[in-house]
């Protein structure tokens, strides 16, 4: 594809977000019900009405779409996919319950299973993060934008008025974990880090915010010793790649690809 056709895509992907952002919120201000999904984890009407919205704008770019809360496609109908999305109508589904706010939407854009774009959208703090190989990656804090002009939204002009990343992080070497139980696995690896680095602080967010982390140089390195799916992950590895930063599959110490058949992902680090 050509610049254009791939900046286009993305124009719709942080429209798609953004509005999906709006539908989630009138569910997380409201006093909303949780089902449980087949593997239990807590499943909203936001969930549901954040899926509706990101298909009904990414379907008009007519590339084909794997999401969360989607049909489950057979790997034989998707594994000779060019360009695809691969979305999370809302990461973070635990942060929504407990209202906390670090909950995203995520989008993004696959080609040949490699993540080249990504946008997330953080509806409660108002932060859009985009990017998109070769162009770079931006954050936009305090983001508000009217429905109506969804459709006009341009990452060019966005890039005007967004913060370039990664931002400089001169001080303590930073980790993202959790500040109160790391698994044995991540412990060991902190401390190989310590006997690297010296001191170490450990940083935590919810939801895809923590791939963000690395990417925006709040944080260094991010180890994720536990399981994940690729729509977990995909959005935050474009935005990622276009600093220069990647995330790594532990299994096979290269780049993490998608549109696998196993959509389960592999142990990674981000850094």
């Amino acid at each position: 594809m050509t610049r254009q056709e791939l900046i286009e895509l993305m124009n719709v992907a942080i429209a798609a977000a953004l509005k999906a952002g709006e539908e989630i919120l009138n569910v997380y201000y409201s006093d909303f019900a949780v089902s449980q999904k087949d593997d239990k984890s807590p499943l909203t009407l936001a969930d549901q009405k954040g899926h509706d919205v990101i298909v009904s704008f990414l379907e008009t770019t007519e590339l084909p779409i794997l999401s969360e809360e989607g049909a489950k496609i057979p790997y034989a109908d998707r594994k000779d996919w060019e360009y695809s999305w691969t979305v999370d109508p809302l990461d973070g589904t635990k942060e929504f319950v407990k209202r906390n706010g670090e909950f995203t939407v995520n989008i993004a854009l696959i080609h040949n299973q490699k993540a080249i774009g990504g946008v997330i959208y953080v509806p409660v703090k108002d932060w859009l993060y985009f990017g998109l190989v070769g162009e770079g990656a931006f954050k936009i804090e305090d983001f508000k934008v009217e429905s109506s002009k969804l459709n006009f939204l341009s990452f060019d002009l966005l890039k005007e008025v967004a913060m370039e990343l990664p931002k400089e992080n001169n001080g303590t070497f930073k980790v993202v974990g959790s500040r109160s139980h790391m698994s044995p696995e991540t412990e060991d690896f902190v401390e190989e880090l310590k006997k690297e680095y010296g001191e170490i602080e450990v940083v935590s967010m919810g939801s895809s915010l923590k791939i963000c982390l690395v990417a925006e140089g709040v944080a260094n390195v991010y180890p994720r010793f536990a399981p994940t799916m690729e729509w977990d992950t995909a959005a935050g590895q474009g935005i990622a790649v276009a600093v220069g930063k990647d995330i790594i599959d532990y299994k096979t110490g290269k780049t993490m690809l998608y549109n696998r058949e196993e959509l389960l992902n592999n142990w990674f680090i981000v850094r």
